[in-house]
């Protein structure tokens, strides 16, 4: 019906029965009835007398009726110019929007219009990012080669490198470089090197020199630290109960042990911030584990017990051998 050339069915008489009008009435009478047989008799009303081919006829019959009227108009010289009836859109017009897309009221059409919107953007996405690994692999042979020339050149440099490397370090362990000029003094600041911006080198330098150290190379420290002296003060403090554990010395051994867990518990968290920062997957540590961590302090407790019995028989021995 959208098409410029199409022909209604109707004549003008029946048209302006179907519209339930009288030839001669005004442009505002003809869009109420349209609007109201509309409302009637479109598929997507809520009305009970709902009929798609009675909707066609009512659409056919007020295109004649205002056919009728703009040629009617045009011969009556005092009326207005046709483009007054051209410029008012269907009533139902609102229904064709949407590109044809979706089924239902038009807020359910205007829902699956947008879905169908996102859907066509991402296929446009993903035909322009094909199109575009395909033009740049269009050559797919020459760029293995390449490939496969640049991974060789790659592999040759780095042997030659670790062969330099080796013969450096060589000629060192010999004392070739030990009557350099040089040699004892310190390298020239603040070097130009045209691999580096300068501001980047020139601010690595400042740090070195005042000593400063990655924050993962501080926190791996820092738990080594931590651990041994925990590792530390725990034997210490079995070794200060004795043997035998009474009961009053058990319940402060298990205070103890409460306490141990509660460092380890915080050294833990210390841990996950260090496998944060650190930048090589390889240097990630694990956590510690507090039962593991008591029963190794046990058996450190017993290896010092046995030394101390072992010389003390030692003592004994050669006091009665005296």
């Amino acid at each position: 019906r959208m098409l410029s050339d199409y022909k209604p069915k109707n004549n003008v008489q029946d048209s302006y029965k179907i519209l339930d009008l009288e030839e001669g009435c005004s442009l505002d009478d003809v869009r109420n009835s349209y609007h109201n047989l509309a409302k009637k008799y479109h598929p997507d009303s809520s009305s009970g007398v709902a009929d798609s081919k009675a909707f066609i006829r009512v659409e056919e019959a007020y295109r004649v009726v205002l056919s009728d009227l703009s040629a009617k108009q045009k011969s009556d010289p005092g009326e207005e110019e046709e483009d007054q009836f051209k410029s008012k859109s269907l009533q139902h017009r609102h229904y064709l929007s949407f590109e044809g897309v979706g089924i239902g009221t038009p807020s359910q059409r205007e829902k699956q219009y947008m879905q169908f919107r996102v859907d066509r953007a991402t296929e446009q996405v993903l035909e322009y990012r094909q199109h575009r690994l395909e033009s740049r692999y269009a050559g797919s042979d020459l760029s293995r080669a390449k490939d496969v020339r640049q991974s060789k050149k790659v592999k040759i440099t780095q042997a030659v490198e670790r062969l330099v490397e080796d013969l450096i370090q060589e000629s060192m362990a010999k004392g070739d470089f030990d009557n350099l000029s040089g040699k004892g003094k310190p390298l020239q600041k603040f070097s130009h090197s045209p691999h580096i911006d300068p501001m980047t080198h020139n601010l690595n330098r400042i740090l070195i020199d005042n000593g400063y150290q990655p924050e993962w190379i501080l926190l791996q420290k820092e738990i080594r630290e931590t651990i041994e002296r925990l590792r530390k003060s725990i034997v210490a403090s079995r070794r200060k109960l004795g043997e035998p554990m009474t009961l009053s010395k058990q319940k402060q051994w298990a205070r103890i042990c409460e306490q141990f867990a509660e460092d380890i518990r915080k050294l833990n968290k210390r841990v996950d911030n260090f496998n944060l920062v650190v930048p090589i997957l390889s240097r990630q540590m694990v956590h510690f584990s507090t039962d593991k961590e008591i029963l190794r302090a046990r058996k450190t407790y017993e290896a010092i017990l046995e030394k101390v019995s072992a010389s003390d028989m030692k003592e004994n021995e050669g006091e009665e051998g005296k």
